[in-house]
């Protein structure tokens, strides 16, 4: 038996890989805000709870139960979703390209906005880390991967809360992978595109050289392979599923 934890598994990109997961053979774990995991969890015979990854506590409980249920982790899914503004606060227009009205709107993001979004996006991943890594160096390893976003690799002023800490993430993923592959713990970012689980306008499927939205099959189907044997050899990686729009070389 393989067993996975999926947190943000409700809806979308965490439950469409919950399921690819258990499709593969992984029993899974389930834990999103809503009880749609555990609904979700039901049909696939596993577990769900309710909670938040912004929680060490639910973090806590839901390790304790896989572990008393199973007694092993073997991979684990670090899905957040997308916080949004947590304040009111002014909109800032879609556009990847600098524009000089902008700059204002960016530092009138308050602190307690950035705190939220490093709770939301990185820290999440860090809770999680601290509580799986003994188990998986205890049973002799285990894979990772944190659902990330295109805007981590190629910042973007049209994402100015989330886009530089998703880059932290990625930079903290490449320093716990030096750390803790020769316990057997391999770990890797997935970055995700415009998603079929969104809809967004005719000029941002403009802009993609593939003109359409990414399938959640193509997305969950790349986190299973980094998390199966085939992907052996491969840590502290950005694996984009963009459709070919982020250009960086």
């Amino acid at each position: 038996m393989k067993v996975a934890i999926v947190t943000g598994a409700g809806q979308g990109i965490g439950a469409a890989c919950a399921r690819e997961l258990a499709r593969s053979g992984f029993t899974c774990a389930l834990m999103s805000p809503s009880t749609r995991s555990e609904v979700l969890a039901g049909e696939l015979d596993g577990i769900g709870l309710s909670g938040s990854a912004t929680s060490r506590a639910d973090l806590e409980r839901l390790v304790k139960t896989v572990m008393d249920r199973w007694g092993r982790i073997d991979a684990v899914v670090n899905n957040a979703g997308n916080l949004g503004r947590t304040q009111p606060g002014p909109t800032l227009r879609t556009g990847n390209a600098y524009d000089p009205t902008l700059e204002g709107q960016l530092r009138e993001i308050e602190e307690e906005e950035w705190h939220a979004s490093l709770d939301f996006y990185f820290l999440n991943v860090v809770r999680m880390l601290r509580l799986v890594t003994p188990i998986m160096q205890a049973q002799g390893g285990g894979a990772i991967v944190n659902i990330s976003s295109l805007a981590a690799l190629e910042p973007r002023l049209t994402y100015p809360l989330s886009s530089p800490i998703r880059t932290a993430t990625l930079a903290f993923t490449r320093v716990y992978a030096d750390r803790y592959a020769r316990d057997g713990i391999r770990i890797n970012s997935v970055l995700p595109g415009f998603m079929e689980n969104r809809e967004f306008p005719p000029g941002v499927m403009e802009a993609i050289p593939m003109a359409r939205r990414g399938r959640m099959i193509e997305l969950a189907s790349t986190v299973r392979f980094l998390l199966s044997d085939e992907a052996g050899y491969i840590t502290g990686q950005s694996i984009v599923v963009d459709g070919g729009i982020n250009r960086r070389i």
